[in-house]
């Protein structure tokens, strides 16, 4: 980083014709580069509590080969010993009145403050408030390289400043995860590979962070290749058992609400079970044939202990009760119970749930391989969600974000581990009635008390509207990437202190890979150019092209195809 060197100047301005002379005699040596212009541009004529007008005399933008007063560039003006940083939103013409002078609407940043031997120093928020008639600068490399020094802290670089490409745009690599983040864009923004980027950053910079890829369209895989393990349905045993009661009600009774009668005989089963596997499993045919004739009480686990036990015991206990004569209102109860419980049983699509690896202890097993433990050069785990039956999508993302939290708690926050869940509207809406209740407490269980075991969220939508304002608020770094709608603008001005109206009125028109950053992470609000990725390196999504891939003869039989398909799966979902 190269030192800046600021020139302060006395200023004496000349309303009739905008002139400003500076006095040589109040100067500190002027090294080769200068931080900001040697002739001021202009001057201020009203200043508010965060914004202030600047005049400029239109000769002045003409004698500039680059126009000093478009829309989002930085200026310095000065305020005693120090210069206060103001970001150009608008610019106008000043009237007839004054035909050559523009107008440039500033909203104040923060302070460069000016040290031993000139050096300067950028703080957040004004303490000493430019005065009226204080002569404006146009800032040069320097300055914006004073604005965005770090001091040591470390960092990771993700494009270039979209003010000035010579300087490197960087974030506080630290403050990025600690204090969570959000990429929030439309469709065709650029919004995965920047996604891609960050985490690929993010994971050479530092030694032991895990990435858990929530990923609902199967397109990071592309992006880190032999760098990550990607799990699905096929690949992936995740028990029955692990799920809480909640969440496996859901999965029973498809996304509809449960029967109160059969949930709670339910919830007087499984207890029950646990403690009949947790007897089973010291005999020496370990996992063997269940038992049956004999009265077990609950061993003290509850419906939500995270131990083993057989589904088939659920379904004997059911049997046994079916069998007493005692069970004339129950019966009924009973019947439909155990029908929902057969029917998820043998559907296909929920072997990943039920099959017979499911009913053993794979606790272990199941978090080295989601949180790669050891790495063995992995440390991102891709979840690919588009394979999960879409009746349990909602239950599995809160079982994944719940093992995250848990292994950060009880594993005393030894090992970082940052979730990332893309499409994150559709787990925490905005709206309550919407969405699944334990999916989103173990995302927002994360986002709120995570930081303190090690455990980061990134959240990644191109609804912000959409999202829970609470919380995104929770997520102290935002990248707001191409937005038209109002509505997102004023979620992001809600949750972000330093996301200021006339920041946001810019979203609509930047370009493909642009964000605007706000918070923690920076300086202050930024512009910044993603840096691209090679093409080999970017997200993709398996979705079909344009073109057919039937043959002739297999046209012939692709309508009998379908509807046999069609018919087979409504038939389970009965």
């Amino acid at each position: 980083m190269r030192q800046a060197q600021f020139l302060g100047a006395g200023i004496d301005v000349q309303p009739s014709q905008f002139a400003v002379r500076t006095s040589a005699s109040v100067a500190p040596p002027v090294r080769e580069e200068r931080a900001v212009s040697e002739q001021p541009l202009g001057r201020v004529v009203s200043v508010s509590g965060s914004r202030a007008v600047v005049a400029v005399g239109a000769d002045v933008t003409r004698r500039n080969q680059s126009d000093p007063l478009s829309v989002g560039k930085l200026m310095a003006i000065e305020a005693g010993t120090s210069w206060t940083v103001g970001l150009i939103y608008a610019v106008e013409a000043a009237g007839p009145s004054r035909p050559n002078t523009m107008l440039a609407s500033i909203e104040l940043q923060g302070e460069i403050r000016i040290g031993a031997g000139g050096r300067g120093t950028f703080d957040r928020g004004i303490r000493t408030y430019p005065a009226v008639n204080a002569a404006v600068h146009e800032m040069h490399t320097a300055a914006l390289e004073t604005i965005y020094d770090y001091h040591g802290k470390q960092t990771i670089t993700i494009g270039k400043l979209a003010q000035d490409e010579s300087i490197e745009a960087t974030v506080r690599v630290q403050d990025l995860l600690q204090k969570h983040f959000a990429v929030l864009g439309t469709t065709g923004c650029g919004k995965s590979s920047a996604v891609a980027l960050l985490l690929d950053r993010i994971l050479k910079a530092t030694e032991s962070t895990r990435v858990l890829m929530i990923d609902p369209h199967n397109e990071y895989a592309a992006a880190f290749k032999n760098e990550a393990e990607v799990v699905s349905p096929r690949t992936l045993s995740l028990p029955f058992w692990l799920f809480n009661f909640e969440e496996l009600v859901d999965v029973i009774y498809r996304r509809r609400p449960g029967v109160a009668e059969e949930v709670e005989m339910l919830s007087d089963l499984i207890p029950v079970a646990k403690a009949r596997y947790a007897q089973g499993s010291g005999l020496e045919n370990r996992g063997g044939s269940l038992i049956r004739n004999k009265e077990t009480d609950d061993g003290g686990y509850t419906v939500d202990s995270p131990v083993p036990y057989r589904i088939g015991d659920v379904l004997a206990m059911i049997e046994e009760q079916l069998g007493k004569l005692d069970t004339g209102e129950t019966r009924p109860i009973l019947r439909r119970l155990k029908a929902r419980i057969q029917s998820v049983l043998h559907d296909t699509r929920y072997q990943f749930m039920f099959s017979s690896r499911t009913i053993e202890d794979t606790l272990g097993e199941l978090l080295r391989t989601l949180f790669r433990i050891p790495a063995d050069g992995k440390r991102i785990t891709i979840v690919e969600m588009a394979g999960f039956p879409a009746e349990v999508v909602d239950a599995v993302v809160s079982v994944l974000c719940r093992m995250a939290f848990d292994v950060g708690v009880w594993g005393r926050a030894q090992l970082p581990i940052l979730v990332v869940c893309e499409e994150a509207h559709r787990y925490v809406p905005a709206d309550k009635r919407l969405g699944f209740g334990p999916t989103r407490r173990s995302i927002s269980r994360i986002a709120k008390e995570g930081r303190k075991y090690g455990v980061y969220l990134g959240l990644v939508t191109q609804r912000p509207a959409e999202l829970d304002p609470t919380i995104l608020s929770q997520c102290s770094s935002i990248f707001a990437m191409r937005m038209a709608n109002e509505a997102d603008h004023a979620i992001i001005r809600s949750a972000v202190s330093d996301a200021a109206s006339s920041t946001l009125a810019a979203l609509p028109s930047i370009g493909n890979r642009e964000a605007i950053a706000f918070g923690e992470a920076v300086s202050m609000p930024m512009r910044v150019r993603f840096a691209a990725l090679p093409q080999d390196r970017l997200p993709h999504n398996q979705l079909p092209g344009l073109q057919s891939t039937l043959s002739d003869t297999e046209t012939k039989d692709f309508v009998n195809e379908v509807v046999r398909r069609w018919r087979t799966v409504a038939r389970r979902d009965r």
